[in-house]
């Protein structure tokens, strides 16, 4: 089923869908906001990282409009919260958690396109991305302290990409990074020109689209699944997992078109 860009998008987030349905295209778009998470940035991520995983899309990309990624959270939405109750609190909390957990959960590989600053909880959701595509002109930190607050949740993304020491200084210093220290940590997976930036991209996505989209779903629960396992658990874990996806038509296709040197005819399975 196609995916309906105007039912997935709303005053606060857009969504483009690729002709075949294989890439989505999401934007946080509240420039004047500094693209920060509100409740509708929220709801539009919880919709369109669903409608992705319900439907043939292989590459979800994740921005901000006018070349910033995100601030953060809307400190004057969480305002309301100064008096809360800690149950409030709690109630509050799970949206952006259960963003950063589908963005890892769904089948297709997830890509943050950071320019400008990614601070915060956009740090949250770029580290919770499977792959992290930088501006040479972005900027990283975890800014939290000055308003007396830890980034509680977003750590659990970047402590699983950072090295540890470094990650504890960035958060409790509020240190700053550019593209170029974000990439030698581990928090980037590539740098690209800002000048440049989009072609570049769109050349990445590209090349992912064009795998077997087998191979991604696979390929991803594996690697997720297997960080945690003891070393020899890993090796029976991804041993199984080779054998289903060798198994699988997509590999039957890939190898055929490869003895006859010819490109293979990927298809949904």
């Amino acid at each position: 089923m196609p995916l309906d860009e105007d039912e997935l998008s709303n005053e606060d987030f857009t969504v483009e869908v690729s002709e075949d349905g294989a890439v989505v295209r999401a934007t946080i778009d509240r420039p004047d906001k500094a693209n920060t998470i509100n409740e509708n940035v929220t709801d539009g991520l919880h919709a369109s990282l669903d409608a992705a995983d319900e439907s043939d899309a292989r590459v979800y990309v994740l921005r901000g409009a006018d070349g910033k990624f995100c601030a953060g959270g809307d400190l004057s939405e969480m305002s309301r919260l100064i008096n809360a109750s800690p149950q409030e609190y709690r109630d509050y909390l799970p949206s952006i958690s259960n963003v950063m957990s589908k963005m890892r959960g769904i089948d297709a590989l997830t890509v943050a396109a950071v320019e400008g600053y990614c601070r915060g909880g956009g740090m949250g959701l770029a580290t919770a991305s499977d792959i992290v595509v930088a501006a040479d002109d972005a900027s990283f930190g975890t800014p939290e302290k000055e308003s007396g607050l830890f980034p509680m949740q977003v750590m659990a993304p970047i402590m699983r990409t950072v090295h540890e020491k470094k990650g504890m200084l960035m958060m409790f210093t509020g240190e700053s990074l550019d593209a170029e220290e974000a990439e030698e940590i581990g928090m980037v997976s590539q740098v690209n020109d800002a000048d440049d930036f989009d072609d570049e991209l769109d050349e990445l996505v590209d090349e992912l689209v064009n795998s077997s989209p087998t191979m991604i779903s696979m390929g991803k629960e594996a690697y997720y699944s297997h960080l945690d396992m003891e070393f020899d658990k890993q090796l029976d874990y991804l041993k199984e997992m080779f054998s289903l996806l060798a198994m699988s038509d997509d590999t039957h296709e890939g190898m055929e078109s490869n003895m006859m040197d010819q490109d293979p005819d990927w298809k949904i399975r």
